[in-house]
């Protein structure tokens, strides 16, 4: 039987195993053998990342082709405005392509959001605004980018959940066995 884990990554862990210099890795946090990362966060990013033992799992989870939707909550800076959202909502012009439509919805800041370790920078005299994304396509730090295109910056980035798998009750750092 496959092992699948879903593990809540904290920011500046890179998702890999190999020890990097000085940096934290999933090695410090996952003492489980075998399982790999069906998909990737930017060490920036923090949230929902799953891992499994199980290949076929793994790329079910990761192939754009299965439109598995991954919801993210973005911290921008400035307020996003309903031209923004809509452009968002329609896809938006990137270097490697076109990106698929997404779901775009202003959110107040989630209730159940921990403290940064680092704090996100704040500007005395700039707004932030909180943007709940849904996508069904992964490209590179495509959520950054995107938000960016449309004149708003990303502060902070939270993958919530992919597919029917979310952090709900999973503290940052730890993770869980799900069947």
């Amino acid at each position: 039987m496959s092992k699948l884990l879903l593990f809540n990554k904290p920011c500046g862990v890179l998702c890999q195993f190999r020890a990097v210099d000085g940096k934290r890795t999933l090695k410090d946090f996952i003492a489980q053998p075998g399982v790999h990362a069906a998909g990737r966060l930017d060490a920036d990013s923090e949230g929902l990342l799953v891992l499994t033992d199980d290949g076929r799992e793994q790329h079910r989870i990761t192939d754009p082709r299965h439109k598995l939707p991954k919801t993210y909550y973005a911290q921008v800076e400035g307020e996003a405005d309903d031209a923004a959202l809509a452009q968002l909502r329609k896809g938006v012009a990137l270097r490697d392509g076109l990106t698929r439509p997404v779901e775009a919805l202003r959110v107040r800041e989630p209730a159940w959001l921990w403290p940064r370790d680092p704090p996100v920078r704040f500007r005395k005299n700039i707004s932030t605004t909180w943007i709940k994304l849904t996508l069904r396509e992964g490209k590179n730090r495509q959520v950054r980018r995107m938000t960016a295109m449309v004149g708003f910056p990303t502060l902070r980035l939270i993958r919530y959940s992919v597919g029917s798998w979310t952090l709900d009750s999973i503290a940052p750092g730890t993770w869980k066995i799900v069947s």
